[in-house]
């Protein structure tokens, strides 16, 4: 489990399975997201090894530039040289994180939303993969849509919270 600290995250307990949990902030939004800067978002999330190999490096950059007080057009000067120069790594196959903690506070109009899974995939359009059409429950998070990562998020809602409490209903 890693620890936002004032030097960037640091782990706090070391785990046995491969995966590592964080959480993420405001800043690991859309660039162009109106709440980019907003202090009050938390994003719990827990990586899969392929994730923690591939996405939580991303994570980690983003923090290091903030904490850094890199303004946003300086934060994505900054990806796009890291992955130019191999400093970030590429995409791992299988890469997924699952959100599923009623902790979270995604932004100030979903508040933590609904738990769900989200698997990474190069950057497509959503109906790809069956996402945002009519009906289906795939949705396809612009997260990344026009960020220098170029990745596609595909969020999959579940049935149930971390602490095996119903999730609410999708509307």
């Amino acid at each position: 489990m890693l620890v936002l600290t004032r030097h960037g995250y640091e782990t706090a307990v070391e785990g046995s399975n491969g995966f590592v949990c964080a959480v993420e902030r405001g800043w690991m939004s859309q660039y162009d997201f109106p709440q980019f800067w907003n202090p009050h978002m938390r994003g719990p999330l827990c990586y899969n090894p392929p994730a923690v190999r591939s996405i939580l490096p991303y994570t980690i950059k983003r923090t290091e530039l903030v904490l850094a007080g890199r303004s946003k057009p300086e934060m994505i000067a900054a990806i796009k040289d890291a992955i130019t120069s191999h400093a970030l790594p590429p995409l791992e196959s299988g890469a997924m994180t699952y959100m599923m903690s009623k902790q979270g506070y995604l932004n100030d109009e979903a508040h933590n939303w609904v738990p769900h899974l989200m698997f990474y995939f190069p950057r497509a359009q959503g109906s790809t993969w069956g996402a945002d059409l009519p009906g289906a429950p795939p949705m396809l998070n612009p997260q990344f849509q026009d960020s220098p990562e170029a990745l596609s998020v595909i969020m999959v809602p579940v049935t149930h919270w971390s602490d095996g409490t119903s999730a609410p209903k999708m509307h």
